[in-house]
């Protein structure tokens, strides 16, 4: 069985949470409408930076694309306040509006990661560090407390 590329990992993270966050969106009943895939995709966004920004992007930006990790560290700290806000909302007229400006962050976003980035990781990560991004990939969960670089201030 042939081993999934890292990149490849990491689009299908991206495909699985605009997946979560689109059954919260398009579900019929908007009065008592099902927060569970909206709960998972957002726990699922907040461990996929985690996972970015701990394992990746050191070699990435080590291999002279700082320019892009810099612009990928500020607007993670973009989602992850409009994570927060969603979390804390409990008006569902509100969480969807939050949701519509997460999905437009995450289309541009995940585009320049795709294409710009994730194209570089296999080759630039260092197999120790690609085998513990495989291993937390598999069942790593996100540290308590952890926060994004850029919403730490």
């Amino acid at each position: 069985m042939e081993i999934e590329s890292l990149a490849a990992a990491l689009e299908r993270e991206h495909r699985e949470i605009d997946e979560g966050i689109g059954a919260f969106t398009a579900d019929p009943s908007s009065r008592e409408r099902d927060r569970r895939p909206l709960t998972r995709a957002i726990h699922a966004l907040r461990r996929h930076i985690y996972l970015e920004e701990e394992f990746l992007f050191p070699s990435l930006y080590a291999a002279g694309l700082g320019t892009p990790v810099l612009l990928m560290l500020r607007e993670h700290a973009q989602m992850w306040t409009t994570l927060d806000s969603l979390e804390a909302e409990p008006d569902i007229g509100a969480a969807l509006t939050l949701c519509r400006r997460l999905t437009v962050q995450l289309l541009h976003h995940n585009l320049k990661e795709e294409k710009i980035l994730y194209p570089e990781v296999d080759r630039v990560t260092p197999e120790p560090v690609a085998e513990r991004l495989r291993a937390f990939l598999d069942s790593g969960e996100l540290p308590q407390g952890w926060v994004c670089e850029r919403a730490r201030t």
